[in-house]
């Protein structure tokens, strides 16, 4: 038995053309362009690389793209500033401050200042409360990824078993509400799960977000399963694989000995990770017509 492999760059494809429709019938119906404001402090590679691309993909959709490169030396204050002007402007509907932050600015001060209506990261503690209540809100891009994936694989969630390996903030909490908000009933799992082969082993859909690369090995999965491997990790080539010189990606499942016992799985890359700027584009349009009452 090998795994139906989940394609996330053909979903996030076909999501980004979805966006791009709704943003084209509000801009006809009702006059009105999404826009998103990207704030990036400091000159990380990755995240320099990653809020290029959210740009580029916001314009493909047809939204407005406000980009803001700032110093790592910006002063708290400053950054605090700039999302109060954010939030004051009619024409910014998401605002997104890349993370993570240089040392002295606390990212926790900076996510609470943004206005919960265009906090399109789905960070604020305002709209992790609606989330947690299952009330109308702006949930993380990634774990509504995940969600999105899953239901590819699946016609319905109703009634599914799913066990979420990782309970940050980032993904593990959120995507157990948004899989609870489908009916499933969600295990939460961490360092002191007890016996956490076993519990994985029960999970008709499996989402890892743990961070350790490789660790969830192909025995912890129930046959015919669903992955969901949320993890990117950068490893020696030598490590779980034959050849050696380099690094490559990995996530935090053994892909090779889950994909012989999965039903389906995401690989690493191109599974997950590109749901999440297509994601983020649509939590523009979801703040947008939340602001409007559309």
């Amino acid at each position: 038995m090998t795994a139906l492999i989940i394609d996330g760059k053909a979903e996030a494809a076909n999501l980004r053309t979805r966006v791009a429709q709704d943003v084209a019938a509000l801009k006809a119906r009702h006059g009105v362009t999404p826009g998103l404001a990207v704030v990036l402090v400091g000159e990380d590679p990755a995240s320099q690389v990653y809020v290029r691309n959210k740009a580029a993909q916001t314009v493909e959709a047809g939204m407005n793209s406000f980009e803001y490169k700032l110093p790592a030396e910006t002063p708290e204050a400053e950054l605090l500033a700039l999302v109060a002007e954010l939030n004051a402007r009619d024409d910014v509907n998401g605002i997104l401050v890349q993370l993570p932050l240089p040392p002295h600015i606390s990212a926790d001060k900076v996510v609470t200042a943004i206005d919960p209506g265009k906090d399109v990261d789905g960070l604020h503690p305002i709209n992790a409360g609606l989330l947690a209540l299952g009330k109308p809100g702006l949930a993380p891009c990634t774990p509504l990824g995940c969600v999105i994936l899953a239901k590819t694989v699946h016609d319905s969630l109703r009634g599914m078993e799913v066990v979420v390996v990782g309970r940050s903030a980032l993904v593990g909490r959120p995507a157990a509400q948004l899989f609870i908000a489908e009916n499933c009933t969600v295990t939460v799992t961490h360092s002191q799960t007890r016996d956490l082969p076993g519990v994985c082993r029960r999970a008709d859909i499996l989402l890892v977000a743990i961070g350790r690369p490789l660790m969830v090995k192909g025995d912890w999965v129930r046959p015919g399963a669903t992955v969901i491997d949320v993890g990117i990790n950068r490893v020696p080539k030598a490590i779980g694989a034959k050849e050696g010189g380099g690094t490559r990606l990995v996530g935090d499942v053994a892909y090779d000995e889950a994909f012989q016992v999965a039903g389906a799985i995401t690989p690493v890359p191109g599974g997950v990770g590109p749901m999440t700027i297509a994601c983020l584009l649509q939590n523009t349009v979801t703040a947008t017509r939340l602001k409007h009452g559309l």
